[in-house]
């Protein structure tokens, strides 16, 4: 038997799609992130549409033109961000786009500073690319957000990249802007790339959102559809960044997956340039039920920050392994913290992409719960 690459060896399969995969049908589910909508509307009718008029072939590599100077205005509009259609790689999702920039980007013996807690594929995506994942602490005092002392104390020769997240998977933080702008600084003044996750940016409560690459040209900035739209099973979404650097990012991306999917992109476009009432909805109902969630967790005596963004709860939990697993035997299903990292390790992960009337009995379940 051929025995696999060390590379492979060193990581692990996601601890989230383990709790997905292991739920029985009656439980709650407060495990996966992903939106309990549907698309919108005009999203439906593009997709249809494509497959009518028989857009099922290759696209440029890079993407389809319109898509990609529809994605060109919403930096422009939304995150004050100056760049052109060639400078952006229409992806196969989020995932797709991180693993392109780990593996364009880093060599053997680079040091990368990812977010603790933070999303659990950057440290996979690290590790894969053979460079090495420098936790940042991203503190729960500070809310969970990476601060610029934090990320600047980590800083030395080696360093090639810091990955953010904001909106924050696990944690639901949403960075300050002296923060965004003070790493950004950073990142010039010491040659390293930002690689920006920003794939929650619209769904945040009560903040605004700051993209580094506003203030920073070493800036690889990361969104897409999945979550603004629903779209999680389209597997679309883009990357932007100079000139140089996207011409390496390309070579990982021809060779991966060619370009992604003629009719996810008509999908994309339909959903940038239409109407976003169905976000607006989407994102008021988010919050209610972030409310809900934090306040009942609270109430119950599980410390719990105001989670500013994303869909996500981060409670502080008694011995948490043995919390999963009595939840889940009655009925709800979470995710250890500490697969997103060692500071993880006292919490819990519980989304609340599920309904509202759900999470009501999911608490009322936890109410009860003795471990």
């Amino acid at each position: 038997m051929v025995n696999p690459s060390n590379r492979v060896k060193s990581i692990e399969l996601s601890q989230i799609r383990k709790m997905f995969e292991v739920t029985n049908e009656n439980a709650i589910n407060l495990g996966i992130g992903e939106p309990d909508f549907d698309v919108p509307e005009n999203v439906k009718i593009a997709i249809k549409q494509a497959v009518d008029d028989g857009e099922t072939h290759y696209t440029s590599n890079k993407g389809d033109i319109e898509l990609r100077e529809a994605i060109v205005d919403k930096f422009d509009k939304d995150n004050n961000i100056k760049t052109v259609a060639d400078n952006v790689i229409v992806t196969a999702g989020a995932s797709e786009a991180l693993y392109a920039c780990a593996q364009a980007l880093f060599d053997k013996g680079d040091n990368v500073l990812i977010p603790n807690p933070g999303f659990l594929s950057y440290v996979a995506c690290v590790n894969l690319s053979e460079a090495n994942p420098i936790e940042v602490p991203a503190k729960m005092e500070n809310g969970f957000k990476l601060k610029v002392e934090d990320v600047q104390n980590l800083i030395d020769n080696n360093t090639k990249a810091l990955i953010l997240n904001s909106p924050s998977n696990p944690t639901g933080a949403v960075m300050d802007k002296e923060d965004i702008k003070g790493i950004a600084d950073l990142a010039t003044d010491h040659d390293f790339m930002i690689i920006s996750d920003e794939i929650y940016e619209k769904i945040i409560y009560d903040k605004k959102h700051y993209s580094p690459a506003e203030y920073s040209d070493n800036v690889i900035t990361i969104n897409g559809f999945s979550k603004t739209y629903a779209m999680t099973g389209l597997r679309i979404a883009y990357m932007a960044g100079n000139e140089a650097i996207t011409e390496e990012l390309l070579k990982i991306h021809q060779y991966c997956i060619a370009c992604a999917s003629s009719i996810s992109q008509k999908a994309a476009y339909a959903a940038l340039t239409g109407p976003q009432n169905a976000v607006n909805d989407m994102v008021n109902e988010f919050a209610r039920r972030r409310n809900l969630i934090v306040s009942s967790l609270n109430d119950m005596g599980y410390e719990c920050t105001d989670c500013d963004g994303a869909f996500y709860a981060f409670p502080k939990v008694e011995r948490p392994q043995e919390f999963v697993q009595k939840a889940a035997e009655a009925g709800v299903i979470s995710v250890p913290g500490s697969a997103f990292g060692s500071l993880g390790e006292e919490h819990v992960r519980m989304s609340y992409a599920n309904s509202y009337e759900n999470i009501e009995k999911a608490m009322d379940i936890l109410r009860d719960l003795e471990y």
